[in-house]
């Protein structure tokens, strides 16, 4: 197993479902696919845009196995899965997540410590939940920020650095200072940070950042590609600005609305069921936003490519 994780665009994958609210594994197929013809350089599936708070283990498991299975070597796939509050149930869902064959376990930094807990508190727990998993096993981070947003402190991070078992960190800090000392403190190590805020990435990509994973890799993915890949070149700015003003959509009814954009904009053969929101708050002007969406990429993806 590869412990080197390529820069470019790792999408947050959506889990689609059935309207009975069953896991559709036939559309998660589908998108699997669509995200690598896009050109991304990973799948990060089992994450919170999968839903993952709304489900079992078992579909976890199964979620994540099909991603790998589908994805046949294309690229790698992350995987993370742990939601238990306990750091004992914590540990057996990793220990079973571990045996899917995803290319790494990504730990949520809220899990591993309640709001109101030091970083000492979160340290230990790491560490136990470290010491029952394989020591090959590469581990990554994940600052999401349902159900509270635990950002990573320099002392986090350099006790996962000095671990030497951590490869991957998803960065929602959404600071650009903050980012310019993380991937500085990183520098040299095994641990490459992906930027998940739009606004920061282009700065973030030009001091080190490895990539981007974030929410609009479920709208349009190649854009986030090309400015990866060519975040040094003048267009740039013009882009990384139009792909800011873009990114505002996220805060209108997700996942809901990636969902129908790549349902009704794409035309790919998945619904727009969630067990986190009810899909009739899709309004028909959150539609008709998401359809002005697709034209503006549309123009981007012909001036870009």
């Amino acid at each position: 197993m590869s412990k080197s994780f390529p820069g470019g665009v790792w999408p947050v994958m959506l889990t689609p479902f059935k309207e009975t609210g069953d896991v559709d594994y036939k559309a998660l197929e589908t998108l699997v696919n669509w995200y690598i013809d896009q050109g991304v350089a990973g799948l990060f599936t089992v994450c919170q845009s999968s839903e993952q708070f709304f489900l079992t283990l078992e579909e976890r498991i199964n979620v994540t196995q099909t991603v790998k299975g589908m994805s046949a070597g294309r690229v790698p796939v992350i995987t993370s899965g742990h939601v238990a509050d306990d750091i004992h149930d914590q540990i057996a869902e990793m220990q079973a997540m571990e045996k899917t064959g995803a290319e790494a376990l990504i730990l949520i930094t809220n899990r591993l410590a309640r709001e109101h807990e030091s970083d000492e508190c979160w340290i230990k727990n790491c560490q136990a939940l470290l010491d029952k998993l394989d020591r090959q096993t590469a581990l990554g981070l994940y600052e999401c920020p349902y159900p509270y947003k635990r950002l990573l402190s320099e002392k986090i991070i350099e006790f996962c650095l000095a671990t030497g078992r951590f490869y991957f960190i998803k960065d929602t800090c959404c600071d650009a200072d903050i980012l310019a000392r993380r991937i500085k403190l990183t520098q040299g190590s095994t641990i490459k940070i992906y930027n998940a805020n739009t606004t920061t990435l282009l700065d973030s990509l030009r001091k080190g950042a490895a990539g981007y994973s974030g929410v609009m890799a479920n709208f349009h993915p190649k854009l986030y590609v090309w400015l990866c890949e060519n975040y040094r070149d003048a267009r740039a700015e013009e882009l990384a600005a139009d792909l800011s003003i873009m990114s505002l959509i996220e805060r209108q009814y997700y996942p809901v609305n990636a969902k129908y954009y790549l349902a009704s904009v794409m035309h790919l053969p998945m619904g727009t069921t969630s067990r986190q929101q009810n899909d009739n708050g899709l309004t028909d002007t959150f539609k008709k936003e998401t359809f002005y969406l697709s034209h503006l990429t549309e123009k981007l993806e012909k001036r870009f490519y």
